[in-house]
C-alpha cells in the first residue's frame, strides 16, 4: 500500500546538533497526548554499530523500552559506523543507501497500525543521502511535511529563513517549527529570535505552527 504522505512527519533541523532527536521525542509526546498511536524512525544513523543511538534516545526520552520494530530494523534500516553524512559514511562501510528500503520500512510501520511515523533525518535538508540525492530530494519526492528544528543561538534566524525559503522553492510543506530553548546562551537573543520567528511565520507561513520546546534531560 502506498504511503500516505500526511502519515509521516519528517523531523529535520537548521543544522547538526540543533536538537532533532529531542524534538522528535517532544513531538512524540504531543501526538501521544492527542490520542495518536505514533512511532519514531531514523532515516540513516551514522557513528554507531549495531543499534541506532538516536532511536535509543527516543525510547529513553519518551519512557518506552526497546520496541519489537527496533529489533526488526524497521525504525532504522541503515546504521553506519563512521560519524559523517550518510553518503560518505555508507562509502566508508562499503555500502550505498537504497531509499526504497527506507520506504518499505516506513510502509511496514504504518501497516502495523501506527497513526503517524516521526522520521528523523540526519543533519539538515541539504545533507546528501547519496552523492546525487539530497535529503530535500527525499522529502520533496514523497510530499512529506516537515517539522523544522531551530533555536535561539546567534545566527539561527538566518539559517531558519534559508531553510524556509528552500522549502518554499521545493514545495515542501512546513507543518511546524520547533524552537529549542537549549542551550540558553543569551536570554535577550533567545526572546528576540522567538518574537521575530512569530512575526515572520504569521506574515509568510501562516499555516506553520510554532512550538516552543523546553530544556529536557
Amino acid at each position: 500500500m502506498p504511503i500516505i504522505p500526511s502519515k509521516v512527519l519528517f523531523v529535520t533541523g537548521i543544522g547538526t546538533n540543533i536538537g532533532k532527536t529531542y524534538a522528535t521525542a517532544f513531538l512524540f509526546d504531543k501526538l501521544f497526548e492527542s490520542g495518536q498511536k505514533v512511532i519514531t524512525q531514523k532515516l540513516v544513523q551514522t557513528g554507531c554499530v549495531g543499534a541506532s543511538e538516536d532511536i535509543e534516545a527516543h525510547r529513553r526520552l519518551t519512557g518506552y523500552p526497546t520496541m519489537e520494530e527496533d529489533g526488526l530494523g524497521l525504525t532504522c534500516p541503515y546504521i553506519f559506523s563512521y560519524p559523517a553524512s550518510p553518503h560518505f559514511a555508507a562509502e566508508i562501510d562499503g555500502k550505498r543507501v537504497d531509499c526504497k528500503i527506507i520506504d518499505q520500512a516506513t510502509e511496514t510501520l504504518l501497516s502495523r497500525g501506527y497513526d503517524r511515523v516521526l522520521l528523523e533525518g540526519a543533519g539538515g535538508l541539504m545533507v546528501p543521502i547519496t552523492k546525487d540525492y539530497l535529503t530535500a530530494d527525499f522529502i520533496a519526492d514523497r510530499d512529506y511535511p516537515i517539522a523544522l528544528v531551530t533555536s535561539g543561538r546567534l545566527g539561527s534566524i538566518n539559517h531558519t529563513l534559508l531553510n524556509l525559503e528552500l522549502c518554499r522553492h521545493r514545495g515542501i510543506p512546513v507543518e511546524s517549527i520547533v524552537y529549542n530553548l537549549y542551550p540558553a546562551e543569551d536570554d535577550r537573543i533567545i526572546a528576540n529570535t522567538l518574537d521575530y520567528l512569530r512575526f515572520y511565520l504569521h506574515k509568510y507561513h501562516p499555516d506553520t505552527q510554532l512550538m516552543v520546546m523546553p530544556e529536557r534531560n
